[in-house]
């Protein structure tokens, strides 16, 4: 539609896609969480703090221990407040920007990092603990909003490519800082790791002054003036932006005649939000449903049970062949297609993998022999989710939703996520218990299942504008027809414009391109 008059190329587009890779570091905070925390518990200086004296087990080589209680609950606080500030996202995008949002994340994640550095009490680290996951469950749904939003159809999946980057150099970072540090004597073995979370926030906090907000969101909010601007920032061509706004004008006016606000009952109670919504929570639940938060959170105890080599090391190296598939990644996100190519390939290379790491296992447990294949399938899981299905799900969870209600559904199926990643690694010991049930018996199954639903519901929506996607699902295509289907567009007929008495909203006259320039110089 109107997108390709506008210029295409990467050097074209430099302004807004250097605007959305600096909102795209948010989850560096999320990834770097992850790769910490588990080191942090086997430190003998944080556990001197928060653990007791454990000096008369053979088992336990440090001489110090923490209870499977505290390791639950700092685990698991941080995805609470997560799922709870995503799933209020809809509420606060109402009256806030994406940007004003992502201002806040980054003034409560330094917050929580005071708590967590100057306390000495189990309290206070509950404390800390939530307040990150609040910030980090804002950071992941406004960023990815801002992206959505901002990007150029083309580039849009390349951006979330790089989103999914940042959580996995933020993995990688956590756990080298870990391993540098965990032998310093007394506080500073864990001060030092949780010193290094200040960096990106105070960065994107300063950042953030430089950058406009989303256009649509303004667009959406009736600030026409401050959406031209925008607009004309983030787009190489001012003379392409009025066909541009013409076009989402058109798609927010048409959302407006449906419902006059939005309100989280809308989710469900019309027809075709109420399948973008249930579409957009199962992409993102595509995730929880590959295993993965499973083998992300054990996997050092595989590779210590398969006893090849160091199992820190062995992680290490699996978390940097995971950055460097997410790289391949990016350079053919917006070439292949998400639904058949990417998803569903990758949740079968993941399904297979776990299928035969059961089943191995099942046969010869405790081996060399059995380790080395471990090892090996870890590689070609990780392979799989990093480079398929990881970028794409929440890709296809944020391309989904209408403008209208995607803070709402997006924070949804983003809670939905965080809901799912906190079941599978709070059940996972059950699974891995040699006298319970074997994992890959669970998780194989399940991607199994999702490959299916794939074929039969996810539409394939490459390359295409919000407002193309908005038309296609109003036209109530079936999944199989998105991929072909030709948008003839919308347009604002001039009694709609009147009600809306808005002449302000048609900017296609030379004047506004014009003074919006000027303005902008």
């Amino acid at each position: 539609m109107r997108e390709a008059s506008t210029g295409t190329g990467l050097l074209e587009n430099w302004k807004c896609l250097l605007a959305c890779t600096l909102v795209s570091m948010s989850p560096f905070q999320y990834g770097i969480d992850f790769g910490l925390i588990g080191g942090l518990q086997a430190m003998p200086g944080f556990l001197e703090v928060f653990g007791y004296p454990d000096p008369n087990n053979p088992a336990n080589p440090i001489g110090w221990n923490i209870s499977p209680g505290r390791q639950q609950l700092i685990s698991s606080l941080m995805t609470l407040g997560a799922f709870i500030s995503s799933s209020s996202a809809g509420i606060f995008a109402t009256w806030l920007g994406r940007r004003q949002c992502l201002w806040l994340a980054c003034i409560l994640c330094c917050a929580s990092n005071v708590i967590m550095m100057a306390t000495t009490t189990i309290g206070g680290l509950y404390a800390g603990r939530f307040l990150i996951g609040l910030a980090n469950g804002w950071y992941m749904t406004f960023a990815q909003l801002y992206i959505q939003e901002s990007a150029p159809a083309r580039y849009r999946g390349l951006m979330i490519a790089v989103f999914q980057f940042w959580t996995s150099i933020g993995v990688l970072i956590g756990t080298l800082v870990d391993n540098a540090t965990h032998k310093i004597d007394g506080r500073d073995s864990y001060m030092i790791p949780l010193g290094i979370i200040y960096i990106v926030p105070v960065f994107m906090a300063v950042g953030l002054f430089f950058i406009p907000e989303s256009p649509r969101w303004l667009l959406y909010k009736d600030k026409n003036e401050e959406g031209l601007r925008s607009l004309m920032w983030m787009r190489p061509h001012p003379e392409s932006v009025p066909e541009e706004m013409a076009d989402i004008q058109a798609a927010i006016l048409a959302e407006k005649e449906l419902a006059s606000a939005a309100s989280f009952i809308d989710i469900i109670k019309n027809p075709i939000d109420r399948r973008r919504t249930l579409l957009a929570v199962a992409a993102i639940s595509t995730q929880a449903a590959s295993g993965a938060m499973f083998m992300i959170a054990y996997g050092t105890y595989f590779f210590e049970m398969a006893k090849v080599g160091n199992a820190f090391q062995n992680s290490c190296i699996l978390t940097a062949v995971g950055v460097v598939v997410i790289i391949v990644n990016s350079c053919v996100i917006s070439k292949i297609g998400r639904r058949r190519v990417f998803l569903m390939v990758g949740m079968f290379i993941c399904g297979v993998s776990q299928f035969i790491v059961a089943a191995v296992y099942h046969v010869h447990p405790g081996t060399v022999g059995t380790g080395k294949v471990i090892v090996a399938l870890s590689v070609i899981y990780i392979c799989g989710y990093n480079g398929m299905v990881a970028t794409y799900a929440w890709l296809a969870g944020g391309e989904i939703p209408s403008q209208r209600l995607r803070s709402y559904t997006f924070g949804i199926a983003a809670a939905v996520g965080f809901a799912g990643a906190w079941l599978a690694t709070f059940t996972a010991p059950y699974f891995i218990n040699p006298s319970a049930l074997n994992w890959g018996w669970i998780w194989g199954p399940s991607c199994m299942v999702t490959v299916v639903w794939i074929y039969i519901y996810l539409p394939e929506i490459k390359n295409r504008t919000l407002e193309e996607i908005d038309e296609m699902f109003e036209a109530k295509l079936p999944a199989r027809k998105f991929r072909q289907y030709v948008c003839v567009g919308r347009h604002i007929s001039d009694e709609k414009l009147a009600r809306k008495s808005t002449e302000e909203a048609v900017w296609s006259n030379e004047k506004a391109v014009a003074e919006a320039t000027v303005h902008i110089e």
